[in-house]
């Protein structure tokens, strides 16, 4: 997440403005897409269906998906276009983030890689948008 400040901190005012818009905006697509995710598939988390105790405290519900790998692995996914050493140092950060909580029992590898592919569908559609606009605002005046 350092990264991500860093970043931030000296980027120039517009990629700023770019780099705001796309992150709420793929933040709150990436976000429905996981909450309509939980609704239609269940997975039980594991220390609940193992019978074995979390390392933390957490609560028996819905494991699907991971909202820590979904926040870690969109921003991965977001930065990507920016810059790819922070991309990548925050994609090798989100699955860290993710298999501590596996090794942890409070989410199963199924709850990752639906967070993963919800983040990468919202940092998508984002690129589409923008390029979208981008092609709007450099296209030629018709007459």
């Amino acid at each position: 997440m350092a990264g991500v400040a860093v970043y931030w901190l000296r980027a120039s005012r517009p990629v700023k403005f770019t780099l705001a818009w796309q992150l709420i905006l793929g933040g709150l697509i990436a976000l429905g897409l996981a909450r309509l995710g939980g609704h239609f598939y269940y997975d039980t988390r594991p220390f609940v269906r193992d019978h074995v105790k979390p390392l933390f405290a957490h609560a028996p519900d819905n494991g699907f998906p991971s909202d820590h790998a979904l926040l870690t692995s969109f921003l991965a996914y977001s930065f990507w276009r920016y810059s790819k050493p922070v991309s990548l140092a925050l994609l090798v950060n989100a699955l860290l983030v993710s298999a501590a909580r596996v090794a942890a029992h409070v989410h199963s590898p199924i709850d990752i890689v639906g967070s993963f592919v919800f983040s990468l569908i919202g940092a998508y559609v984002v690129t589409l948008i923008d390029r979208r606009l981008d092609r709007g605002r450099h296209a030629l005046p018709r007459h």
